[in-house]
């Protein structure tokens, strides 16, 4: 099966030579998202709890797009500019997961794009198509 390009207009579009996602058989590879509003592209105002808010909603976008949900998230990666927000992003990351948590990794880096403080990329399970 070849590989087969992710996209909607309902996340943040790809701000450099990167798709949303690519499907790569059974698996799901999405790219980073940070805390872009989709319709205007523009990092949402406001402190971590907005971020990772707009962050953890614009995923549910690229999930949908690809017909899937927070349910075959099978792994993550959080990037955190400052640890000492981690109980903070926890808290709003796992409302938006039930039963089976995804494996995850969670590092404090030294910037991220655009001055945010978060970003998360992840891979889900879609299955044989």
């Amino acid at each position: 099966m070849p590989l087969m390009k992710i996209e909607t207009a309902s996340a943040p579009a790809a701000i450099g030579p990167y798709s949303q996602g690519v499907r790569a058989g059974d698996l799901i590879f999405f790219s980073g998202q940070i805390p872009l509003d989709p319709e205007t592209g523009v990092v949402v105002s406001g402190g971590i709890e907005i971020q990772i808010g707009q962050v953890m909603e614009n995923m549910a976008a690229a999930l949908t797009a690809a017909g899937l949900s927070f349910a075959e998230v099978a792994k993550t990666t959080i990037y955190l500019t400052d640890l000492n927000d981690f109980a903070v992003v926890n808290e709003i990351y796992g409302s938006y997961f039930a039963g089976v948590y995804p494996a995850r990794a969670t590092v404090q880096v030294a910037a991220l794009p655009k001055g945010v403080s978060v970003e998360i990329e992840w891979v889900a399970y879609c299955g044989q198509g």
